[in-house]
């Protein structure tokens, strides 16, 4: 039979799929949605911050991530719940635990990560645009040609949009405009540069050697197909990279609220429980998690403490100030147990 590990680590990679698609399709519909001319207007007039309004990048948006999110949120809870360890009352009736994602905590927890996620995507991808235009303007670029960098150009076949920085980091945005600029007037060093990036596709090297070679940029053509993979190549780590630290966020947050309701559903006192943070045990795992690895707390609210300092009450847990350096891609567990005998003595005075 499966530990609450492994099933917890199976429905994660089940899930981790979904929301990168729903990423993705994030960045789809606001690609489809964008006019240029409405963009280019308002970078004529110089006007930033209309610019980006006409760019449409608003929380309703990122509904198909909140709902992956919340997908997540409520089948991880399900599969703790499920498999809860034998609970009672303080006189000791069974008690039966199911998962309740329509509790009034749950549904708070999920709509405050929701809310957190859809503001921090939508924030750094305006910060990074904002970056992007302030760039175009300062190498003397043409408004069409910022609003197209950031928009992305049609795609001949698909009628779609693709490149752009849409979806894309901020240090992505960069190391793609980088790229660009390199190959486009014939940077020898820029261009070895490009030849270094790990998600470059690798099929037009020979194309970037030869102009290297000749000391002369690489064609138009050649240019935009190299800018559109790299392009799609980011977004794509970005969509993995959110979708897994979401989901794993979002399950450690279910088991966490699965336990508390079981706790409320008994009757049962917090100090009852004991947490233990476990980490993956890989060569994967981060140094401060391998520390963390045992290390246990008494009750629902009181913390791990990892060495740099950053207090979480389970893993992937920021309500407590945990940066993206404790959070991001983390694959560990926590731990309950709960300890009836201690409060069996407790309450018979030994």
């Amino acid at each position: 039979m499966a530990t609450i590990r492994q099933q917890l680590d199976a429905l994660i990679d089940t899930l981790t799929p979904a929301m990168e698609k729903a990423f993705r399709s994030v960045v789809d519909d606001i690609r489809s949605e964008i006019v240029l001319a409405e963009v280019v207007a308002k970078l004529e007039q110089r006007d930033i911050e209309g610019a980006i309004t006409a760019l449409h990048i608003d929380p309703e948006a990122f509904r198909p991530l909140s709902e992956a999110l919340r997908q997540a949120f409520n089948q991880g809870g399900s599969i703790v719940s499920q498999n809860m360890p034998k609970i009672s009352t303080p006189e000791g009736a069974r008690v039966v635990v199911r998962w309740d994602g329509e509790n009034q905590r749950a549904e708070q927890i999920i709509r405050t990560k929701a809310a957190q996620l859809v503001t921090l995507v939508a924030e750094d991808t305006k910060e990074m645009i904002r970056e992007r235009i302030a760039a175009g303007y300062e190498q003397g670029q043409g408004p069409r040609t910022i609003a197209t960098s950031i928009a992305g150009r049609i795609d001949k076949v698909t009628g779609k949009r693709v490149g752009g920085v849409i979806g894309m980091t901020a240090p992505q945005g960069r190391a793609v405009e980088k790229a660009r600029a390199a190959l486009s007037v014939g940077d020898i060093e820029g261009m070895k540069a490009y030849l270094r990036l790990a998600k470059r596709d690798r099929r037009y090297d020979a194309r970037v050697r030869k102009a290297i070679e000749a000391g002369k940029p690489v064609d138009k053509e050649t240019l935009d197909r190299i800018t559109s993979q790299l392009t799609a190549r980011y977004i794509s780590l970005r969509a993995e990279t959110i979708a897994r630290t979401e989901t794993m966020m979002a399950v450690s947050a279910s088991q966490h609220e699965a336990f508390q309701q079981a706790l409320d559903k008994a009757g049962r006192d917090v100090s009852l429980v004991t947490r233990t943070w476990r980490s993956a045990g890989d060569r994967r795992v981060r140094h401060t998690h391998m520390v963390m690895n045992g290390q246990k707390v008494v009750g629902m609210d009181m913390a791990f403490q990892s060495p740099s300092g950053a207090m979480l009450r389970y893993p992937g847990d920021t309500s407590l100030g945990a940066g993206a350096a404790e959070v991001i891609g983390c694959r560990c567990l926590c731990v309950y147990s709960f300890d009836f005998a201690e409060a069996y003595a407790r309450s018979r005075g030994l």
